[in-house]
């Protein structure tokens, strides 16, 4: 059960948007898209491994999701701008804005996760389930 309103994830997560949209600058106006979404990744992913680090509920992040989607449209264009910002770092021009960036490999391999959880969610249980078989039978 959601136990915040669109508006207080608004006001909760505006000041974290705004911060993002700034570092993403490249003038007073433009925003490095490529930047942006890997920044946006980033946001959703710590939103979702800890939702509890902003007062959140697990019950609140599809709402969270919703608003933050809305926000990111505006300056993406894009209807589901956060799927969109993981297939954008699942692909080369992701890999290569990433490398722009110097986003440090530990970094790069938690929103690749992300990626796959989120892209193809799945095929990401499968091979969950396959690590987990053989991490188990290398431990017998």
């Amino acid at each position: 059960m959601p136990i915040r309103s669109q508006a207080e994830l608004q006001r909760l997560f505006e000041p974290i948007l705004a911060a993002v949209e700034r570092q993403s600058g490249v003038a007073e106006r433009f925003v490095d898209k490529d930047l942006y979404r890997i920044y946006l990744a980033t946001v959703w992913a710590n939103v979702v491994m800890d939702p509890a680090a902003i007062g959140l509920a697990e019950d609140d992040l599809e709402s969270a999701h919703d608003v933050i989607n809305l926000n990111a449209q505006r300056l993406l264009g894009d209807e589901h701008a956060i799927t969109a910002a993981f297939k954008f770092i699942n692909s080369a021009d992701g890999e290569r804005a990433m490398d722009m960036a110097k986003v440090p490999r530990t970094h790069r391999d938690l929103l690749l996760y992300f990626s796959s959880m989120i892209l193809d969610p799945d095929r990401h249980r499968r091979a969950m389930a396959d690590y987990r078989n053989q991490s188990d039978n290398q431990g017998t």
